[in-house]
């Protein structure tokens, strides 16, 4: 962070601060699998934390016994992040509406009477299928989760690295 000042005689002296704290290397498709699996269960039942020193990921579930040893202070904040569900970043219904607003405006009211039901993600691509729009369903979701992430990242001290995508993706 550099801070410019101007003196009484109207000149401006730079001073330099070294107040800029480093931000921690994180690797994209690191965050992502761990977002993808905290996401893939309800809230709370898979969890993830970054060390906010390292960047490294840890895993955690009552499902499995993890050979990965988790730190006794995993869930001090100071020293680990939760990893967000995809409801944190508002990356599940409210997505979904963004989307049909864009795309399918004329079919909002199908879409919230199919979301006014269990199995609603089911019913909703099958709706995409349709209207020969899963593709691009899938595109914006991608793009949308992306962003979500990188900005969680940033506002949280880390350096994402750029995703590797595989071919078809």
């Amino acid at each position: 962070m550099v801070e410019a000042k101007q003196t009484m005689n109207g000149n401006r002296s730079i001073a330099v601060s070294s107040q800029t704290t480093p931000m921690t290397p994180l690797k994209f498709d690191d965050l992502e699998s761990a977002f993808y699996w905290v996401s893939g269960a309800g809230p709370f039942e898979n969890l993830a934390y970054v060390s906010r020193a390292t960047g490294q990921i840890y895993w955690i579930s009552d499902e499995s016994e993890g050979d990965e040893k988790i730190p006794d202070a995993i869930e001090d904040g100071t020293l680990y992040l939760a990893v967000p569900h995809k409801n944190d970043l508002e990356l599940g219904r409210s997505l979904v509406f963004e989307f049909v607003d864009e795309y399918l405006p004329d079919s909002i009211h199908k879409v919230r009477t199919i979301f006014s039901k269990r199995g609603a993600y089911s019913r909703f691509k099958d709706l995409l299928e349709d209207r020969n729009l899963l593709e691009r369903w899938y595109e914006f979701e991608r793009d949308a989760t992306e962003k979500a992430l990188r900005r969680w990242a940033n506002e949280n001290g880390f350096e994402l690295s750029a995703p590797i995508r595989k071919i078809g993706s």
